[in-house]
């Protein structure tokens, strides 16, 4: 999952965004949600997630940035601030429309 990570489609990245994908499958599905909204929130979470996955990679191996280099841990940072803010969207999306709630 970690090498070529600079190229925008990468078969790892979208191995990983499926991982999460799974694992939000698994907390919505015990709430009664339809079936539906599930498929659309976890469908933009793949996109963003694999988006947001590419951009950090794309933007430190431009950069040359490694563990040892503290650009690496700032795009680690926004990496994973616009994570759980792709996780906060999704609360709002499901709260903001309660009737799509069974």
């Amino acid at each position: 999952m970690l090498s070529g990570r600079g190229n925008y489609w990468h078969m790892g990245r979208a191995q990983h965004a499926g991982v999460h994908v799974i694992g939000s499958i698994l907390v919505l599905a015990p709430f009664g949600m339809p079936l539906m909204l599930i498929a659309l929130l976890v469908a933009a979470e793949w996109i963003v997630h694999f988006n947001i996955d590419w951009g950090k990679a794309n933007y430190s191996e431009k950069r040359g940035h490694t563990p040892a280099d503290a650009g690496f841990w700032q795009a680690a940072g926004a990496d994973q601030a616009l994570h759980q803010l792709t996780y906060i969207a999704m609360v709002w999306a499901v709260g903001a429309y309660p009737g799509w709630i069974a």
